[in-house]
């Protein structure tokens, strides 16, 4: 029974023991103030407190509305006008757009004057045409013109001025030259109907290169602003890049109606030679006719005479 009991304490005091150097070793390992802190609260959005719920989170609009706040309004212009846009342009932007408006003015000048123009040799030429063609000599159209100084009028009066230049020569050296005579006329009506045709047709070619050139001027100082204000913010360098777009729009204001007025006239000129040519055809019959005529009145009195 001794040893029993014993045994029995023995096994008490070993596991009282091991219970005791567990606590030791477990006390040991803990530092003073480093017990574990306790778990973080959290919201019940299931974010921590003090981190910004979803509902406060911005929207792309509201950081856009926020990054437009951070640009000063007093820095943008206001006047984005087109007069407005011209003043605040670059000075080669500037003077790019004043020369593509000088061109505007200048094409709807030379349209104005030349529509006029041609619209009146035309119908001079028309109305001269019905009356030659209704005339019995070339002395007849020659009283049917008067004093008019027009185109028609003055292929008459050539030809009039060769067939009494020519007074005893063959006939034949007399078309010849009068055709010389009207085909120099024409040419130079063809001439004075062209004439500011030119510029229509430099115009249209030229204005939208031009007008490029100031869009790529000015988009390139919009760039430089880019890099000299550290910002990539639109509303700081848009108003540059409307003005050298501006540029362009005027390039093309001044191109388009360069092009169809060229286009319009080159119409009319060549209905005003078809009809000047007529006149020419209409003189030239009745000058075969009056050189004919006085072929056959020669033989007649050659053979009146003889007898």
């Amino acid at each position: 029974m001794s040893i029993r009991r014993h045994r029995g304490e023995a096994l008490f005091a070993a596991s009282l023991l091991i219970t005791l150097m567990l606590a030791v070793s477990a006390a040991s390992a803990q530092t003073p103030g480093a017990a574990s802190e306790p778990a973080p609260a959290v919201t019940s959005d299931g974010l921590p407190p003090g981190h910004p719920s979803i509902n406060e989170i911005n929207t792309p609009d509201e950081a856009a509305d926020d990054l437009s706040d951070a640009v000063d309004p007093r820095s943008l212009p206001h006047d984005l006008s087109p007069i407005g846009m011209f003043m605040g342009a670059d000075h080669v932007v500037k003077a790019v757009i004043g020369a593509l408006a000088l061109a505007s003015v200048m094409t709807w000048a030379i349209f104005l004057t030349k529509t006029l123009e041609l619209a009146g040799v035309r119908r001079r030429a028309l109305a001269l045409g019905r009356r030659i063609a209704h005339a019995r000599s070339l002395a007849e159209a020659e009283d049917e013109i008067g004093r008019r100084r027009d185109v028609g009028a003055r292929i008459v009066r050539a030809a009039a001025e060769e067939v009494e230049l020519s007074h005893g020569l063959s006939h034949e050296g007399i078309k010849e030259r009068v055709v010389s005579r009207f085909d120099r006329i024409e040419a130079g009506a063809g001439r004075d109907m062209a004439r500011g045709t030119a510029v229509l047709a430099s115009v249209g070619s030229l204005s939208p290169f031009v007008g490029l050139f100031g869009t790529v001027w000015g988009i390139m100082n919009s760039f430089i602003g880019i890099s000299q204000a550290n910002t990539t913010n639109l509303a700081i360098v848009a108003p540059g890049i409307a003005e050298a777009l501006f540029a362009t729009g005027v390039g093309l204001v001044a191109a388009i109606p360069a092009v169809l007025f060229y286009n319009v006239f080159a119409r009319m000129i060549a209905g005003n030679k078809a009809a000047i040519a007529d006149v020419s055809a209409e003189t030239l019959r009745l000058l075969s006719r009056d050189l004919d005529r006085s072929a056959l009145r020669g033989p007649s009195r050659l053979a009146a005479a003889a007898e």
